[in-house]
């Protein structure tokens, strides 16, 4: 459905991902460089580790920060310091 002053454009938080937005959007980066895409929906990269930035390109999910209330891995480089 196209926005309409009815209808406001849709903005998705993911904290651990990208934000969505229903499109088209156009975006103006700092340098002042615009992007415009005409897609349905577009996720902007809020992570920074995009190659196709200001687009998500997931690259967020291979580095994924533990969650506060998961506990670490073990410390399998050295295994010694687990004795």
């Amino acid at each position: 459905m196209p926005n309409s002053p009815e209808r406001p454009r849709r903005v998705t938080v993911d904290r651990d991902g990208p934000l969505l937005v229903e499109g088209p959007v156009e975006v103006v980066a700092e340098d002042g460089t615009v992007s415009i895409s005409s897609r349905f929906t577009v996720a902007i990269c809020t992570c920074r580790r995009s190659r196709s930035y200001p687009w998500c390109d997931t690259s967020h999910r291979r580095r994924v920060k533990p969650h506060e209330d998961e506990p670490a891995p073990p410390d399998t480089e050295n295994p010694e310091a687990s004795s």
